[in-house]
């Protein structure tokens, strides 16, 4: 059974070349890249010559179009921030020739904040499904927080899958305010509204879920820190959904990005 990997990319060049050299045994390595301005493409051209690129549509779509791309039986699906330890091939090359009657793999995904790898705070358990058959799965075409749609069984795989979420409190800003600004996008065109109650609302229960009821005591100050930026971002999301909802208000609406995934 053949085996391609799939990433997007914009701007990775300090995470890339780990996430790369941990698949690099794949049969095919599939990059979509949107427009980055560093090194990334250029260590990329070091694991592989199927490099394309494509204006940004968003995580869902940018996803599919990789996935178009791909020709192996089975699809690993990473982000460039993402990568596996020493011994990854072994178990992924036994499990997709296991032969019919599973359609995809769920992972164990441990994440790190700030330095610290989070074991609460409703990161941690956190299964992702990233292993699948190429032709049993698609991604939804969300723009942000995009889902893996399967058609058959889902197994797990005792494989960990390590992330670096987030390096330092800048880049959690960063992804913050962007993700913010997707999210706002994502619900205003499905027609949904907010006002500055429901802004303040929901980014107090984020705080509260992730520090009390999800453990994120237990995570020491990375936990109280990511419980404060999952209430900042619950609460510029909504915030930003206010504003475009304002009549004769579109100077408000949040602009465009760059988009460093």
């Amino acid at each position: 059974m053949s085996l391609s990997i799939i990433i997007v990319t914009n701007n990775e060049e300090f995470a890339i070349r780990r996430c790369l050299e941990s698949v690099a045994w794949a049969d095919e390595i599939v990059v979509v890249d949107s427009g980055s301005r560093d090194n990334t493409t250029a260590i990329c051209r070091e694991f592989t010559d199927k490099i394309v690129h494509a204006d940004w549509r968003g995580f869902g779509p940018q996803k599919n179009l990789a996935l178009g791309l791909a020709t192996g039986e089975w699809v690993l699906s990473l982000d460039a921030d993402e990568y596996f330890l020493p011994g990854a091939e072994g178990l992924v090359r036994e499990a997709i020739s296991c032969g019919p009657g599973t359609s995809a793999y769920r992972l164990s995904r441990v994440s790190s904040y700030c330095g610290r790898w989070i074991r609460h705070s409703g990161w941690a358990p956190d299964y992702v499904t990233r292993l699948f058959a190429r032709h049993q799965g698609r991604f939804s075409d969300d723009a942000v927080h995009e889902r893996l749609e399967v058609r058959g069984r889902v197994a797990t795989l005792d494989l960990t899958l390590y992330h670096e979420a987030f390096v330092d409190l800048e880049e959690v800003l960063a992804k913050v305010d962007r993700y913010s600004t997707l999210g706002a996008q994502s619900m205003h065109r499905r027609g949904c509204k907010a006002t500055l109650g429901q802004a303040v609302t929901h980014g107090l229960w984020a705080f509260l879920r992730a520090y009390f009821l999800r453990g994120g005591f237990a995570d020491g100050r990375e936990g109280f820190m990511l419980a404060v930026s999952n209430a900042e971002g619950a609460y510029y999301r909504y915030a930003k959904l206010m504003l475009l909802s304002k009549p004769g208000n579109s100077s408000n609406a949040p602009r465009g990005h760059r988009h460093d995934i």
